[in-house]
């Protein structure tokens, strides 16, 4: 199976710990301002919408592409296996 970069970086102690904060935030924020949560939550729906018709014209162009996404997902990985290697802070989460 080969790696994922995105699913790497997403992994990450110090950036699931950021996504985690944010999206605690993002909750509380909606739960104690109705209207924001209102607001909120049509673009949520807009944003869901625009991508599954993004996903929908694109794929063909990914399927065609399929060869040079795979080359700089290997690159990616490698170039993250060396920022891991060389900044140990990214193994922690936020708060340490």
């Amino acid at each position: 199976v080969q790696e994922n970069v995105l699913q790497r970086v997403l992994q990450l102690p110090v950036v699931s710990s950021t996504c985690e904060s944010l999206q605690r935030t993002y909750a509380s924020t909606k739960e104690a301002h109705p209207l924001m949560a209102s607001v909120c939550e049509v673009y949520e729906r807009g944003v869901q919408g625009a991508g599954a018709l993004a996903m929908w014209g694109m794929e063909p162009v990914v399927r065609k592409l399929e060869p040079q996404f795979a080359v700089a997902n290997n690159l990616a990985c490698r170039g993250l296996d060396h920022l891991e290697e060389k900044i140990p802070a990214l193994q922690y989460p936020v708060d340490k």
